[in-house]
């Protein structure tokens, strides 16, 4: 069994800071409000908690992606990413923010897709000029996002006044919802065989594998506490954000999916920055496809059982045009194998302007 006094040194001095950052803030955040500080303190601390506990996620699967292998690594990264925004979602249903959830699923995909990627071309296009990466590979993970984001389109454009499915927004979701996650089921065995969809593992020079329970024990401790901080995180956001005015579709849009992400928010530009790109690219597509194809249809189907309001598919045409131009200028950026930090300065731009769009909106009521 690894003692306390010799696990810095087996797991590196970052994995201990972010050890350390994650439980001290789950405990303050915990300590905070049973004392009854102010909700602002709490959420601010839940959210660094959140993220921090994130980052313990994907240190531990980034261990066990040592002994998987690729394929198996990408499908961990991408799912055991999410698992923060999973909880975030599904304590916010039950409070009955479903906006906010809808806004943070799309927002997820955004803020991966155009915040995350342009950062990491910004960042590594700065740093080594033009870099390349294997453009097949992309342009598959690209091209099935851009499939993802049609089918949820789909919904909206069905369910409009006039339209033949109008009035059965929950039924349809459903259908799409259950279709979505059979694509996702039959795409597992062929990222684990090392088709386009997996992502490449970590190629630290030198660094000794963890043992086993331990890359587990980080999973566990850091998937747990993501559970617990998600429920606090959710109770103080509603009257931090209406103390603060802002609005719901902006919350959800560019707070909660920031909050979300942590794991791809790092790991990727740290990724493109040292000139990993595959990994980086494969990374951050990745999670937007699987935020796309299996995590909301999966909150569509577990808001039915929830009894804090139905999940639909059906989005404003603001965010329908949003995910749908994200996804097509992602497409056409990839599509050459090559980035450079001007592309991922236009992404940059996007998101700015798609996170402006929402912030005028109607204040979240507390």
């Amino acid at each position: 069994m690894q003692s306390l006094s010799s696990l810095p040194s087996t797991i590196g001095r970052t994995a201990t800071i972010v050890a350390v950052v994650a439980v001290a803030a789950t405990v303050a955040a915990f300590v905070l409000a049973r004392v009854g500080a102010s909700q602002t303190i709490v959420f601010i601390i839940s959210a660094i908690a959140l993220g921090a506990l994130a980052m313990l996620i994907g240190q531990g699967t980034d261990q066990l992606g040592q002994r998987f292998g690729p394929g198996a690594t990408g499908i961990l990264q991408s799912a055991l990413g999410n698992l923060p925004e999973l909880f975030i979602s599904i304590f916010a249903l039950r409070a009955g923010l479903v906006v906010v959830v809808q806004t943070a699923l799309i927002g997820s995909i955004l803020a991966n897709t155009l915040l995350v990627l342009g950062l990491a071309f910004f960042v590594g296009g700065l740093r080594h000029g033009t870099q390349s990466f294997h453009a097949p590979a992309v342009r598959s993970i690209a091209t099935v996002l851009l499939l993802a984001v049609a089918a949820l389109a789909i919904p909206t454009l069905a369910t409009a006044p006039g339209a033949p499915d109008a009035g059965h927004a929950t039924d349809l979701s459903v259908i799409a919802s259950v279709v979505l996650l059979i694509v996702f089921a039959a795409s597992i065995p062929f990222s684990l065989q090392g088709g386009p969809g997996a992502s490449v593992a970590h190629e630290g020079p030198g660094e000794a594998a963890w043992p086993l329970p331990l890359a587990l024990g980080f999973l566990v401790v850091g998937g747990v506490g993501a559970a617990l901080t998600s429920d606090l995180f959710v109770e103080a956001l509603k009257p931090t954000m209406a103390s603060l005015g802002l609005s719901e579709a902006f919350v959800g849009l560019v707070v909660v999916a920031i909050a979300g992400n942590a794991v791809e928010n790092v790991v990727g530009i740290q990724a493109a920055a040292a000139n990993k790109t595959d990994l980086a690219v494969s990374l951050i597509l990745n999670s937007s496809l699987q935020v796309a194809v299996a995590l909301t249809p999966a909150l569509v189907l577990i808001s039915l059982i929830l009894g804090g309001g139905a999940l639909t598919l059906v989005l404003s045409p603001l965010l329908l045009g949003a995910v749908f131009l994200a996804a097509l200028l992602a497409a056409v950026i990839v599509f050459d194998g090559e980035s450079t930090w001007l592309e991922g300065l236009a992404l940059l731009g996007l998101y700015v302007i798609i996170a402006a769009s929402v912030w005028y909106g109607p204040p979240i009521q507390a």
